[in-house]
């Protein structure tokens, strides 16, 4: 979602520098801001006992993060840091929910990109349970090729460790599964780069 960064200036909103690798906030963590990226990029992310991740988004410049838990008062389902140097633009709870009130527009578009991403989850977790690496790694990167492309083709811009945690594959899985694609000419793969 993107909110016009006058806009939540306006009401209240600070912009925060966050390094490379700097948490923005923590699992289970009380919910108090709503985050929008202006520079930079964000994952978010649950651990298990074993130190794999499993990501439950990546998000760039002009996106949201971290919304639901401050509609329905709940603590963080998942950790969130920084990729990159990010600046995030951060508005309290209060003034957020005031936003909300203030301009329906802004809430219909809210209720949107909630969908979207209940639908992308549902679709990911079917991937997840019933299929093959390929599979998964083909779903996953449909799903980022409708988001993000307006042409036959697109360079994806993960590494092979974020396509792992997206899918919930091994990395080792990951660069077997998609070199014997791009044998059967399912990817491109051109200075280490997966072209879908």
């Amino acid at each position: 979602m993107h909110i016009d960064p006058v806009l939540l200036k306006s009401k209240g909103a600070m912009q925060k520098h966050y390094g490379k690798n700097d948490v923005v906030f923590y699992e289970n963590e009380a919910a108090k801001f709503y985050y929008q990226i202006v520079e930079g990029t964000v994952k978010m992310f649950n651990d298990n006992n074993e130190g794999k991740q499993f990501l439950q988004g990546y998000f760039a410049a002009g996106q949201s993060f971290g919304e639901p838990p401050l509609l329905i008062n709940e603590n963080y389902p998942s950790t969130a840091i920084a990729l990159a140097d990010s600046m995030i633009l951060r508005i309290p709870k209060e003034d957020f929910l005031e936003l909300l009130r203030k301009y329906p527009d802004i809430k219909s578009e809210l209720l949107q990109v909630f969908a979207e991403r209940l639908y992308n989850k549902s679709v990911t977790a079917a991937e997840i349970v019933n299929h093959t690496p390929e599979a998964r790694i083909l779903s996953f990167l449909n799903s980022y090729k409708k988001k993000n492309a307006d042409h036959a083709k697109v360079v994806i811009p993960f590494t092979r460790q974020i396509i792992a945690d997206f899918t919930g594959l091994r990395v080792e899985t990951v660069i077997r599964t998609l070199c014997r694609m791009k044998e059967m000419k399912k990817v491109d793969i051109i200075n280490r780069k997966v072209i879908y």
